[in-house]
């Protein structure tokens, strides 16, 4: 392989030339491994607890607040990641498509129309409360600067068997400019936590207490209050399809007749909080509506070109680990397999950020591999990587007994979560076009722990000491018949 890699060439050649020096000069000053990798962090706390912390979507968009000029420059942040998408992508149908959702956005933020979306678990009433609300309200209400309201059903939450996951429900509300969520009495856990992401996206909800013509009134008050008390959203009390009631009529002879007769509909604190909401900000929940849709829009564009960057950031991180391996193998002292390591892994750091879009200098690519070298020491990740893969080897003696085997693949594994954990992070991040790069060293942290836990199954982990072993056992072969050659 030819390497045209500054950083990986020059740390490889300093750690076998100072394996040299120490062959030569066994008077040479000691260097430990943890003096090493102090060596290799200066710099990196300062440089990385600079760092801004950035926020998600929902946390963003729930701190600012939703005016046309914000909903315009998240439309054009869509449009710069499907633009970046456009030039890494092979398939331009994808890209069209994305552009030609984008660009009806531009044409909804003046819509007059509104769109509110019934949604609930199975038997809410979910159909019932739209034909009352169309029937009744919508032919009297005062419409303002809206034209309409447009009642969307959603198919069932909570179905285990259904053709819709709940996933696709709540991205299909996000779509629409008011939720009303029905339930029939107190909350589930399930519904709390649907509830809880409408709200994480800054959704206009209204939680609708329907079939409350069930209870018994004290009951009703209880349920009522209880929902009050754990929401922040709008709580009201419908029954949208009341129960019939029994009657009786007293007769002039005395005689008492009684008849069922079927109750109103009580839809009015519904109507009520609906309209004020519809009618005192419709541009504002318009322009929430457009900003989520942007959003799902960039999401979805993120997405798709972090899969694609990731297939290049994986073949990448396969050639350095095995060239980490080679290098450990070959040196014999611990401290400077650490150096070779470190050198591998910044060279590996900029090619990464080459991919992501992610600009690193040279020092601020060594910074990153010593700092991510330190955190695996203070996390012991070192230690538990070392113990778990001469686990693995000690159950074929064979390999096991080949000298620098644990070294080598260790290191492999080590370089494999570093890059594995850089392209977690980078993939968390604000898509980056052509920018400077600031990490969150408490985020890098975190995603690292992350990782190497998941990398951790004993399956992984034999899948991947097998290859460790088959990339470096011809290499432990050559060592044996050299010395045997010099021996004899």
């Amino acid at each position: 392989m030819k390497l045209q890699r500054p950083i990986l060439v020059g740390g490889l050649g300093l750690s076998f030339s100072l394996w040299m020096l120490q062959n030569l000069h066994h008077s040479i000053v000691q260097v430990g491994e943890f003096g090493l990798l102090s060596l290799l962090a200066v710099g990196g706390g300062l440089w990385l607890l600079k760092s801004n912390r950035t926020q998600d979507s929902s946390e963003w968009l729930n701190t600012l607040p939703v005016d046309r000029t914000t909903v315009e420059a998240t439309i054009a942040k869509a449009e710069a990641v499907i633009n970046q998408l456009a030039q890494e992508a092979e398939n331009p149908l994808t890209v069209g498509t994305l552009r030609e959702q984008l660009t009806h956005l531009t044409a909804e933020l003046d819509r007059q129309e509104m769109i509110a979306a019934v949604t609930g678990g199975k038997s809410v009433g979910k159909t019932t409360l739209i034909e009352v609300l169309e029937s009744t309200w919508c032919q009297n209400v005062e419409t303002g600067s809206f034209s309409f309201v447009e009642f969307q059903e959603t198919p069932p939450l909570f179905v285990e068997a259904g053709e819709n996951s709940d996933a696709d429900v709540l991205t299909r509300t996000k779509k629409s400019d008011v939720v009303l969520f029905l339930i029939n009495g107190d909350l589930t856990d399930s519904e709390f936590q649907s509830l809880q992401q409408l709200k994480a996206v800054n959704q206009n909800t209204i939680l609708v207490f329907n079939k409350q013509d069930q209870y018994l009134p004290d009951e009703r008050v209880s349920v009522l209050q209880s929902l009050k008390h754990r929401m922040s959203s709008i709580v009201v009390a419908t029954a949208a399809s009341p129960h019939p009631i029994k009657v009786r009529k007293h007769q002039e002879d005395g005689c008492v007749q009684e008849s069922l007769e079927l109750p109103t509909p009580d839809i009015q604190q519904l109507t009520q909080q609906l309209g004020e909401m519809l009618t005192q900000q419709p541009e504002q929940l318009v322009w929430a509506t457009t900003m989520r849709k942007a959003l799902l829009v960039k999401t979805e564009a993120k997405n798709l070109l972090n899969e694609i960057r990731r297939d290049r950031a994986v073949k990448s991180i396969e050639q350095y680990q095995w060239i980490a391996a080679a290098a450990a193998f070959a040196n014999p002292v611990p401290a400077l397999d650490i150096l070779a390591t470190a050198a591998i892994n910044a060279q590996m750091v900029m090619d990464l950020g080459g991919i992501y879009q992610q600009k690193f200098s040279l020092d601020q690519a060594q910074t990153v591999a010593g700092t991510m070298g330190s955190l695996m020491v203070k996390l012991g990740l070192v230690e538990l990587s070392s113990k778990a893969v001469s686990t693995v080897l000690k159950t074929n003696a064979i390999t096991f007994v080949a000298g620098g085997l644990v070294q080598g693949v260790s290191a492999a594994y080590l370089t494999r979560i570093a890059g594995l954990t850089l392209v977690e992070y980078f993939q968390q991040q604000e898509v980056a076009i052509n920018s400077g790069t600031v990490l969150n060293l408490d985020k890098l942290r975190q995603t690292l722990q992350s990782v190497f836990q998941q990398n951790q199954q004993m399956a992984l982990l034999q899948s991947f000491v097998k290859q460790g072993v088959k990339h470096l056992t011809p290499q432990a072969q050559q060592v044996q018949l050299v010395e045997s050659e010099i021996s004899a």
